[in-house]
């Protein structure tokens, strides 16, 4: 066995447990002290990249992480800009509470609408959800997007929102990469009035955006604590 340290035993179903104690242990060693409301999708963020950087990076509109939680509750859809993210979201906690989870980006008419325009196929989705879930839909329960790959899916939203075409109960702007990513993502912290949870600069990912939905779904259901959850 290489190295010096001793291999650590944990059993299978406390390796995630003892994943939060590390994280917890090395934040407390930063000088970190994460608030209880967003604490949680913090620490899931870490746990899914191993990356602390996530407690400085993720910036929270006021009551963003309370605000997805009880659209959740509500049984809300989820529309993410890939299939990864979608897949990452915990499949059988959104059933229990009502969640539906959709991915338009291989849907023929996204492809052939973007490949006519000449435009993104994120782009096209962020469209197609509009016609699905914006303000002309009627009964429609709250939406949340989840954004972990596209900057132009965030910019697309940003649109649809200025157009007054969506009013998302919450927006996750973690898009990851070089190419208009921050600038996208700046673009969304702009609005105010958005409820939403960015992970600012260039990291992110489709595991990031499923994971912070995770956070908020492993909290949904369960009694609200005095001064938060």
């Amino acid at each position: 066995m290489s190295g010096n340290k001793e291999r650590e035993t944990v059993r299978p179903e406390k390796i995630e447990e003892r994943s939060f104690s590390i994280i917890n242990e090395e934040l407390e060693a930063m000088g970190i002290c994460l608030d209880a409301e967003n604490g949680p999708v913090i620490r899931r963020a870490i746990h899914t990249t191993a990356d602390f950087d996530y407690a400085e990076n993720l910036v929270f509109t006021p009551d963003a992480v309370k605000t997805g939680i009880r659209a959740l509750e509500a049984g809300a859809v989820i529309v993410t800009d890939t299939n990864m993210a979608r897949a990452g979201i915990n499949k059988k906690k959104a059933e229990s509470l009502g969640v539906e989870v959709f991915c338009f980006m291989a849907d023929p008419d996204v492809t052939e609408e973007a490949s006519r325009r000449g435009c993104t196929r994120a782009a096209v989705s962020m469209e197609k959800s509009a016609s699905l879930f914006g303000k002309d839909a009627s009964g429609m329960p709250p939406v949340i997007y989840a954004i972990g790959n596209a900057p132009t899916a965030l910019y697309a939203l940003c649109d649809l929102i200025d157009e007054g075409r969506i009013h998302p109960a919450l927006v996750i702007g973690a898009p990851v990469g070089f190419v208009n990513v921050v600038s996208s993502k700046e673009e969304l912290i702009k609005r105010q009035n958005v409820p939403s949870i960015v992970a600012r600069g260039r990291k992110g990912g489709s595991n990031v955006a499923a994971a912070i939905v995770n956070a908020m779904l492993y909290q949904a259901g369960k009694p609200e604590k005095e001064g938060g959850r």
